[in-house]
């Protein structure tokens, strides 16, 4: 027999006694009145965490934390929703997420007709899924309440139907899921559960890709009809910051960012649920003490490594870089532009059409502090590059402010500069992008010229405004290092503009007297 085949039978078998145990644990008064069984499903289905921890007693051992009703109340008020559940390692997500909210959605609310369930691969998202059927074909309470509801398909094989005609379906991440449908339904509730990697992380293509493949085909099975019911809840802890995770939590922020200045209220809800194991490092209060008291998370944190307890159950990124560290990536809200001394955009645009990223950066400096405020780096083109500027520039009233605009002189020739001028000819105006023609250095030497400022805590990234692109910027600052290939367009523009602002702010605060010497004759 293969190794699959083995591994299959005792999936199998585990599931028997996986469906045994909930047989046993629900068990049903045989002896309750009509009007009784009615008046206390009545009195369930008011309350999520009250219904969740009766129907499924081998899931809440446990009474419930506040951000499992909180989690339960997001879903179930809001029909059209894009949700990430940042949640840290044995929060409780996918027991919810997976199997509790969505069975309530279906029985209690009927506010469910497609579920699909997303997993790292096929195998697991189907023993995922089996989480449901199990429920459904042998919780004594739920059948007992609200009838026999399995008709045919299996778990196992990812795809099954009720007998009212729901389909829940599972695959694995990457699998296509476009023309999913049940009748004329589409999914109405797709979860994408722990399908982050740390295999892949550092492969930018394959973070990049998976991210397009949830925003384009994963929600491209929606039904787009503008009344309909679009659920998509994704979860995961939030280990590293090239990951998944980590891009859709910046994604769903900048689409927040946009609401907020836009001031229209948008049909669909982001939001970002981020819950982690304690409140902090000091006390370690918890945000479930059912689950673990403080000694309890006291003593996981002190009998494994920092960098794993700051990834797993605290959404905090560590990760060491050859020549600039993460302890030194520092993240800080800015003044008001106004405020500082010298500001300067500075961008490093490439010859090369899509090899190499295109680069802009504005920095800021205010005593001995320089802010990385705003920034672009994408492999795309130099028109793109253009439009991005210009739609800053009035998204955050730039012309308000005395900024330099610069861009590296060996890249500063006509057809560079035009493409910012083009822009400005359709817009009415133009931004006054000029050459810096400054003799450079060594690429190697004048990045690395910047570690100083790094080591002394002297920069900082903006937090009120964290974006992929300044993820990148970050991500190229820990890659760098003498003969490597990895991009540095990010870290050659932020020297460009730290060498502008350092310039200026030296002019203005120097005592000396600067001109041609003048020999006095009495």
């Amino acid at each position: 027999m293969s190794i699959e085949n083995r591994k299959f039978l005792k999936l199998l078998a585990d599931y028997d006694k996986h469906c045994a145990r909930i047989s046993k644990a629900t068990s049903i008064d045989i002896h309750e009145l009509p009007e009784a069984k009615a008046k206390r499903v009545r009195r369930l289905e008011k309350d999520y965490v009250a219904w969740f921890e009766f129907y499924f007693p081998n899931f809440a051992k446990k009474k419930s934390a506040w951000f499992h009703r909180k989690l339960a109340e997001i879903i179930i008020k809001n029909k059209s929703l894009r949700l990430l559940a940042e949640m840290y390692r044995g929060a409780g997500k996918s027991v919810h997420i997976d199997m509790g909210i969505p069975l309530f959605l279906y029985l209690v609310l009927g506010e469910i007709q497609f579920m699909l369930l997303l997993g790292q691969t096929e195998d697991k998202a189907n023993k995922l899924l089996g989480g449901i059927q199990s429920q459904l074909t042998h919780n004594n309470r739920l059948k007992n309440d609200y009838g026999e509801k399995m008709q045919h398909g299996d778990w196992s094989s990812g795809d099954f139907l009720t007998t009212d005609g729901v389909r829940f379906m599972a695959l694995g991440f990457g699998q296509d899921p476009r023309g999913s449908r049940q009748d004329a339904d589409r999914p109405d509730y797709i979860v994408v559960d722990d399908v982050d990697s740390k295999k892949h992380v550092n492969n930018d293509r394959l973070m990049r890709e998976a991210l397009d493949f949830l925003t384009e085909d994963v929600w491209g099975c929606f039904d787009s009809d503008m009344d309909s019911t679009n659920r998509f809840i994704y979860a995961n802890n939030n280990f590293h910051r090239n990951s998944i995770t980590n891009r859709l939590r910046l994604y769903f922020l900048e689409q927040l960012k946009k609401q907020e200045m836009s001031g229209r209220k948008s049909k669909t809800h982001f939001e970002v649920f981020r819950v982690c194991a304690v409140k902090n490092l000091t006390d370690f209060e918890p945000e479930w003490p059912e689950r673990g008291d403080a000694e309890f998370w006291r003593d996981k944190y002190d009998n494994m490594p920092y960098r794993s307890f700051m990834r797993e159950y605290m959404h905090v990124h560590i990760e060491e870089g050859k020549v600039f560290k993460s302890k030194d990536m520092i993240f800080k809200s800015p003044h008001w532009l106004r405020e500082y001394d010298s500001l300067c955009f500075y961008g490093d645009l490439s010859y090369k059409a899509n090899g190499d990223f295109k680069a802009m950066v504005l920095v800021g400096k205010k005593g001995r502090e320089f802010h990385i405020l705003l920034c672009y780096l994408r492999q795309k083109s130099r028109a793109d590059v253009a439009r991005w500027l210009y739609d800053t520039y009035e998204q955050f009233g730039l012309g308000n402010h005395n900024i330099r605009y610069l861009i590296e002189g060996l890249f500063a020739m006509d057809e560079f500069t035009n493409d910012f001028m083009l822009e400005g000819d359709q817009r009415g105006y133009h931004i006054p992008v000029r050459p810096d023609k400054k003799a450079k250095t060594d690429k190697f030497d004048r990045i690395e010229s910047l570690l100083g400022f790094f080591e002394a805590h002297m920069v900082f990234f903006n937090e009120d405004y964290q974006t992929v692109d300044q993820l990148e910027l970050i991500n190229q600052f820990l890659a760098f290092e003498k003969g490597s290939q990895a991009h540095d367009d990010g870290p050659d523009a932020c020297h460009g503009a730290f060498s502008y602002v350092n310039r200026r702010t030296a002019k203005q605060e120097t005592t000396h007297v600067h001109g041609e010497r003048v020999d006095n004759h009495y």
